[in-house]
Order: C-alpha cells, then structure tokens, then sequence
C-alpha cells in the first residue's frame, strides 16, 4: 500500500505478484506499475539480512545455490554468480515480447529513468521515496523500453514460451548440471528454503528424488506452514515449520 496504493485504488490491485499479470490500459501505466515493482524488488536491499546469514552460513563449503526468486538478491548479498543458477529470469533484465532474438538487456538506467518520471525523489541515502505531493501512474511515453532496432521490451521472467534463456542463462544451467554430475552419489545436503507448490518441478521433487535415490544424501525443508517430505525420504530429512530469517539467526548462533 505504500508503494503501490494508487494502484489499489484505481485498480484494485492488492499485491505485486498479481498485478505482475494485470492487463494494464495503456503502455505508459504498464511501465508506471513495473518500474516500481522492479526497483523495490531489486534495486534496494530486502528488508531482512536472510542472505546476508545464509551466506555467512555457507562460508568455506561448496555448495551450488538453484533458485526461483528474480530478485537479485542473492548476488547483492554477494553469492558467487558462478554457482548460483535463477531458473526464472532476472527483474534487472529485459527482452524482446518474442525472445527470439537471445538477448536480454540490463534495466537498471531507464527504470531509474521511470522512477524520475512519476515523481519520485531519492532520500539522503540514494533511494527512492514518495514525495509528499504524490506521483503520477504514468511514465513518460519515450521512456518506453525498446531495442536498437525499434522492438517493444518486456520482462525477462518465465511465463509462457517467449522466455529468453540468453547466454548467461544457459551458462548457469550448464554449472548447476555440472556441479550434480561431480557430487551424485556423495555425501550431499538438499537444503529447500521457502518453496511452495506453485512451481515445485524445478527444486522440490528433484531434491526429493536425488535424495532418495542416493543414500548418502540428505534433505532439509525450511518452510512457514509448508513443511513435509515423503515417507521413502523421511528418515533422512528435516523438516522445520518456521520463519526463514529466524531459524537462520538460530543456527548462526550455534
């Protein structure tokens, strides 16, 4: 609501996921509403040190991070980009509305650009807050996002078969393949941290299954109220039902 009220009210929009789908009227809108939902998804730091503890965590151990979130955050904390795949895409990147070109395209100058456009005004810290006479829901129309030979932008975020899986993409998915290939059979941790059942063919059930077909390996699911494993895995798993920041903290602790 503080971000995205006006468009609650005019919209009926009540949070970013869905209105990521909304069909907005009019180009300018669209990118008024995206802008926003970008630069306060991954051009600022979250709002709890969850990466910051997991990587501290992770220190000194080879792990490979495999990941559905978009927003970045794991490299801002500063993960090593080489063992990190985002299978979905990336909020910081734009592609042609086809893909077929390959390419993505950074976001970050002509969103800061929209950011301008609506009204908004940067604190002492260099972020973007709400002035108090208001904003507008429109950008300007040349900030528009098109590429050099004149094709309309869009996300590069996984939702239909237009997703550009450009080189960087590719590249990732070729590591995390090589990093299971060098570890299948050894002494090995599925650690799942907040996945749910929108899309669990990508972490859940390859973890479950790797797990239960090495027995070497284990399983661990950290979830708030979505916590379970099967019962061929079960007593090689740990399944605890709780807030990631705070399970993290405890175990930094330890």
């Amino acid at each position: 609501m503080r971000y995205f009220g006006d468009f609650f009210e005019t919209y009926g929009i009540t949070d970013m996921y869905s209105g990521g789908f909304y069909d907005f009227p009019e180009p300018e809108i669209k990118w008024a509403w995206w802008s926003r939902h970008i630069y306060y998804n991954r051009y600022v730091d979250p709002p709890r040190p969850v990466y910051d503890m997991l990587l501290r965590i992770l220190k000194d151990r080879e792990s490979f991070v495999v990941t559905t979130n978009v927003d970045h955050q794991f490299q801002r904390a500063g993960f090593d980009k080489k063992r990190l795949f985002c299978t979905q895409g990336d909020y910081g990147l734009f592609q042609t509305e086809d893909g077929k070109n390959g390419r993505t395209y950074d976001n970050e100058g002509i969103v800061m650009k929209m950011m301008e456009s609506q009204g908004f005004v940067r604190d002492g810290s260099g972020v973007f807050q709400i002035p108090g006479s208001g904003i507008s829901m429109r950008v300007g129309s040349e900030l528009i996002p098109k590429d050099d030979d004149g094709n309309l932008l869009t996300m590069n975020l996984r939702s239909d078969d237009t997703f550009c899986e450009d080189i960087g993409w590719r590249k990732a998915s070729a590591a995390y393949s090589d990093f299971l290939r060098r570890h299948d059979g050894q002494k090995v941790l599925y650690l799942e941290m907040g996945v749910g059942l929108n899309t669990p063919i990508i972490i859940k059930y390859p973890f479950w299954y790797r797990t239960w077909r090495s027995p070497k390996a284990s399983y661990a699911c950290l979830n708030c109220g979505e916590t379970f494993c099967p019962k061929e895995i079960a007593d090689r798993s740990i399944c605890l039902d709780g807030d990631v920041a705070g399970v993290l903290s405890d175990i930094q602790g330890l």
